[in-house]
């Protein structure tokens, strides 16, 4: 994906990262960025073209895509975090956390993905996390979403690998953004996520593991489900 002369829209682009992959896809040269977030108005960063956006209202959706029919890079990076547990959390948001990560995600790319195809094929970049490989007691509901999501990225990355559009799924641990406010474990900068997920865009990577704490947990997955969460446990303390 040649990201100068790109023409992107960027979801949750009034904060954090999605704030950062605005600022730093018009500092590569992107034509066009448009910022979608639910307030449109918190959208600041000069130079963004501002467009309303809710996840949850499959209409709202359908209007973005309306609005931006010259898209080219699509990045689903607007999410929430609920602090649930599946088992004992309110049900309500964990259908919340669901309905954002995965069907909203899922919304937005089934809105674009004729758009995309039109424009040359192009490409999607989802915002993942270390979480969609295991679960956090207090947030289990947010790693099953995004297990769900980083499932969704593998399957639209199938599917639309014939129209010749790059799926991009980009791994973390916690980045210090106002979701994160209250962590007290290291926190990653929001520009350099931002910065090695667009590195590895235009090298043509599929999925990108931004810190050593990603790569930690993906290569657990290979290990006994029991000896793998005794090492998370013991790294955490």
């Amino acid at each position: 994906m040649d990201i100068e002369g790109s023409v992107a829209l960027v979801t949750g682009a009034n904060r954090g990262l999605g704030r950062r992959f605005t600022e730093q896809l018009l500092e590569r040269g992107a034509a066009t960025v448009y910022g979608a977030a639910r307030d449109p108005g918190s959208i600041t960063t000069p130079g963004v073209r501002p467009l309303t956006l809710d996840l949850l209202d499959p209409r709202s959706i359908e209007d973005v895509a309306a609005a931006a029919p010259d898209v080219d890079l699509l990045v689903n990076n607007a999410g929430i975090s609920a602090y649930q547990n599946l088992v004992r959390g309110e049900l309500s948001e964990i259908r919340r956390e669901m309905d954002t990560h995965f069907f909203g995600t899922l919304g937005v790319t089934r809105a674009f993905a004729d758009v995309l195809a039109r424009n040359g094929g192009g490409a999607v970049v989802n915002l993942l996390s270390a979480l969609s490989w295991f679960s956090w007691d207090g947030a289990t509901s947010y790693a099953a979403a995004k297990a769900a999501e980083w499932s969704l990225t593998n399957a639209t990355r199938v599917e639309l690998a014939a129209q010749g559009t790059q799926v991009v799924g980009v791994h973390l641990g916690a980045a210090d953004t106002d979701m994160m406010a209250g962590y007290d474990g290291p926190l990653l900068d929001p520009a350099d996520v931002v910065r090695i997920a667009l590195d590895g865009l235009a090298a043509g990577e599929v999925e990108v593991l931004v810190d050593d704490w990603s790569r930690t947990v993906k290569a657990g997955l290979a290990e006994d489900p029991g000896a793998f969460y005794a090492s998370i446990a013991a790294a955490t303390g």
